[in-house]
């Protein structure tokens, strides 16, 4: 019988360091060619001001899951209807039968898949003995970008940057209240850039938060926020000082602005690129490899992730004989 997992159901089987080794293996089976990933397809909804999008992927090897996300977006139902602008569900398979294995929702994995983007990133690309983290965004997102670099290296101090001062304090003690780290909101830009051993930007900006001046030598910056053609959070000298490690090389260059804007105005070279991350991971490509090295890796987020997570939500929902079985 297929499984039914709400919300709570799926934040009580799925903590960040196993999203993160899903994810993780996810990025290793893309690069090595065990993925399938068609590009997403929108549907819009004009007469109610809405769209659906279709996020599929398969991953093979061990793992062997199907799946896709599909989330509706009608920006009109918060003040219209009283609902949420944004709403979705996780459909998983079984890949070697095709066979309806669970509908979960996708909020929370969402957030935790692209937390643990980061996490991967700072396995591979921070320095050892980084310590001070730096975030730019008090959003949904940031928390699990938070907790991802936490699962990954001794953090012991975060300045929180947000257009919004007063969404800063907050997040800063709930980082201070739920991870025991010493936070701290700030409106210096200068001062948290040139501190930060990992940086981290996960806002909608379209234009870049930071000059790349500000960089210290041997800072990994993880961009896991715009993720627009025409939008950037980091600007072109950074992406040039920078060894750039990528999700997805097709889609990064469809998708990112931080790169597609500097290879368009002749700043930069797609050949440039270091590597995709599952390159890395499978040890065919070096990551970090000097301490004074600045790494950028870039997110634009893949189904693969979503159904990788899933897999996990699903195989410990088993185990835990969790959810609601759906009569099929």
């Amino acid at each position: 019988m297929p499984l039914w997992l709400t919300r709570d159901d799926v934040k009580i089987l799925l903590d960040m360091p196993s999203a993160i080794e899903a994810v993780g293996e996810a990025y290793r089976l893309i690069y090595e060619g065990e993925a399938e990933l068609p590009v997403r397809a929108n549907v819009p909804v004009a007469r109610h001001d809405g769209s659906l999008m279709s996020m599929p992927a398969y991953l093979g090897g061990e793992m062997d899951a199907l799946g896709a996300k599909l989330i509706s977006f009608y920006g009109t139902n918060p003040t219209r209807r009283g609902l949420p602008a944004i709403q979705g569900n996780v459909v998983l398979f079984d890949g070697s039968n095709g066979a309806l294995l669970a509908l979960m929702d996708a909020g929370y994995l969402t957030a935790m898949r692209t937390g643990a983007s980061g996490g991967v990133a700072a396995r591979y690309l921070a320095r050892e003995d980084a310590r001070t983290l730096t975030i730019f965004g008090s959003g949904v997102q940031a928390p699990y970008q938070v907790e991802a670099a936490l699962c990954e290296r001794e953090i012991d101090r975060v300045f929180v940057v947000s257009r919004t001062p007063a969404n800063a304090d907050a997040l800063a003690v709930k980082l201070n209240e739920t991870f025991g780290v010493s936070a701290q909101a700030t409106v210096d830009v200068k001062m948290a850039v040139e501190a930060a051993d990992i940086l981290v930007t996960a806002t909608s900006a379209y234009e870049p938060l930071f000059e790349d001046a500000l960089l210290r030598p041997g800072v990994h910056i993880s961009g896991i926020g715009s993720h627009l053609p025409y939008a950037s959070e980091v600007d072109a000298g950074t992406v040039q000082r920078a060894k750039v490690v990528v999700d997805q090389m097709s889609a990064c260059l469809a998708e990112a602005g931080d790169l597609i804007r500097p290879i368009e105005d002749g700043a930069y070279n797609a050949s440039q690129i270091h590597a995709e991350i599952g390159a890395i991971i499978a040890g065919d490509i070096p990551g970090r490899e000097a301490d004074d090295e600045i790494t950028f890796f870039k997110s634009v987020g893949l189904a693969a992730q979503d159904v990788a997570v899933a897999r996990v939500v699903y195989g410990k929902a088993l185990k835990e004989g969790a959810g609601i079985e759906l009569d099929g």
